[in-house]
C-alpha cells in the first residue's frame, strides 16, 4: 500500500494554523510557541530549497522533538490552565483541543515528511560502523604506531 503524497506547504500550514490557535489564550510557556514555530521556520526553508535534504530531515526531526515536548508541555501547564481559565472554559477548551489535535497530527505529518525526505534522495539507514568509519581512521593509536614504527 503507498502512501499519498501530500504537499509540504499544507502541513506547514496545518500545523501553523493550529499551533495558533493553540496560543490564543496564553496557557502555555514561550518555550512551547517558540518551539514550534520554530520547527515551523525549519519547514518554510524545506519547502524553499525543493532539493535539500537536509531541510527536510531537519524538519523531520524538529517535528519528532516537538512531540516531545508538547507531551511535557501538557502535563505541566494543561491542569494549572483549567484552573485559571474557569471564566472562559470554553475558548480554553477550544485552545487546548487545538493543541492537542496538532500533537496528534504531529506523528501522520512525520511520516509524509519521511516520505518526502526519501523522494529527494535521503537514505534510512545509520551506520555505526566505528571501525570503517573515516574518524576511527584519525586517532592517536593509528598515529602512534606510525610515529613508533620507524627506527634510527
Amino acid at each position: 500500500m503507498e502512501i499519498p503524497a501530500i504537499n509540504l506547504k499544507a502541513i506547514v500550514l496545518a500545523h501553523w494554523l493550529l499551533t495558533l490557535w493553540a496560543c490564543s489564550i496564553p496557557w502555555l510557556p514561550t518555550s512551547y510557541v517558540l518551539g514550534n514555530l520554530s520547527v515551523l521556520a525549519v519547514g518554510v526553508w524545506a519547502i524553499a530549497q525543493r532539493d535539500s535534504i537536509d531541510a527536510v530531515l531537519m524538519f523531520l526531526i524538529g517535528l519528532a522533538v516537538t512531540i516531545l515536548t508538547d507531551i511535557v508541555h501538557f502535563g505541566l501547564y494543561y491542569a494549572d490552565a483549567e484552573s485559571r481559565f474557569e471564566k472562559t472554559p470554553d475558548f480554553f477548551r477550544f485552545c487546548g483541543g487545538m493543541a492537542i489535535l496538532s500533537l496528534l497530527l504531529k506523528p501522520v505529518s512525520c511520516v509524509f515528511v519521511y516520505q518526502m525526505y526519501r523522494e529527494r534522495g535521503g537514505e534510512y539507514n545509520v551506520n555505526f560502523d566505528l571501525e570503517t568509519s573515516v574518524d576511527s581512521r584519525c586517532t592517536t593509536d593509528s598515529a602512534d604506531s606510525t610515529l613508533f614504527s620507524r627506527r634510527y
